[in-house]
C-alpha cells in the first residue's frame, strides 16, 4: 500500500506498544458524522484496549443487557469517539431508548441496536436522540427499507463469511445507504468487503491474553539474550 505523504508521526515512548487496524481500511470512503470522517471501528469493550488502539472510534457492543455503568466506564477512558449499543434484542423499548438518552448525554456519537429491534424501538429512539441510530444487519433477508422507514441511519453488516455477499445485496438496492462491516481476519478480505460497498469497517482486536503472552514471549527472549551475553562475558574473563 502507497505511504501517505504528507502526515508527520509522533508516537510518544509509552504509547509505542498499541493495537494498529489494519492499514487497508484507509481506503475505504468512510461515513462522515457531523463533520468528521470515520473509516476504522475497533470492536471491543476491553478499556485496556479501548485506551491504546489508532481507530477513528470504538463500536462497544456486547451480548448481554444494556448498563449505563459500561456505557459510563468506556466514555471515561475512551479518547476517541464511542458508538454505543443499547439493546435490541432482550431488552428494547423504553429501557433501549433512555439507554440512548444515557449514551449521547455522555459524549456517545451514536447508538447501535442488534438485528431483532423491533420498529416501535427505532421509532422511539429517535424521537428521543439527536445522534445517528445504527442497526445490525445478519441477513440478506433482512428488511431494510423497514428500518431506514422506522429511523436508522446507518447499517452494521454482521454476516460472519457471508457478510461481504450481504454488503453488496444491500449496496445494489440502496446505492447512498451509509454501510459499517466486519471486515475479516485478512486484508484480503477487508478489501473485498470494501469493494462490495462498505464504507467503514469493523475490526475485531487479538483478545487481551492474546496480546499479552505475545508480550511475555518477547521478555523472555530478552532475558534468554541477556543470559547468553552474560554467559559469553564470563567465559572471557
Amino acid at each position: 500500500m502507497e505511504e501517505k505523504k504528507g502526515s508527520p508521526s509522533i508516537t510518544t515512548d509509552l504509547r509505542k506498544h498499541y493495537v494498529a487496524v489494519p492499514e487497508i481500511i484507509d481506503t475505504a470512503s468512510g461515513i462522515i458524522i457531523n463533520g468528521k470522517r470515520f473509516r476504522s471501528l475497533i470492536f471491543t469493550t476491553d478499556i485496556a484496549i479501548i485506551m491504546n488502539n489508532d481507530a477513528d472510534a470504538v463500536i462497544a457492543v456486547y451480548p448481554f443487557s444494556p448498563h449505563p455503568a459500561i456505557i459510563q466506564g468506556i466514555t471515561t477512558v475512551a479518547s476517541m469517539p464511542v458508538l454505543a449499543g443499547v439493546g435490541g434484542g432482550i431488552t428494547n423499548g423504553h429501557r433501549s431508548a433512555n439507554i440512548a438518552l444515557f449514551a449521547e448525554s455522555h459524549g456517545c456519537i451514536g447508538v447501535v441496536l442488534n438485528s431483532p429491534t423491533p420498529k416501535e424501538t427505532y421509532q422511539e429512539i429517535d424521537r428521543l436522540v439527536d445522534i445517528p441510530i445504527i442497526s445490525t444487519v445478519v441477513s440478506e433477508f433482512t428488511d431494510i427499507q423497514g428500518k431506514l422507514d422506522a429511523g436508522v441511519d446507518i447499517l452494521n453488516v454482521s454476516g460472519a463469511a457471508r457478510t461481504t455477499h450481504i454488503v453488496r445485496e444491500i449496496r445494489k438496492k440502496f446505492p447512498k445507504v451509509p454501510i459499517i462491516a466486519t471486515g475479516g481476519p485478512t486484508e484480503e478480505s477487508i478489501k473485498a468487503t470494501i469493494a462490495a460497498g462498505a464504507n467503514a469497517i469493523t475490526y475485531t482486536p487479538p483478545s487481551n491474553g492474546k496480546l499479552f503472552s505475545e508480550l511475555m514471549k518477547k521478555y523472555r527472549n530478552q532475558e534468554e539474550t541477556l543470559y547468553e551475553v552474560q554467559q559469553e562475558s564470563e567465559e572471557e574473563k
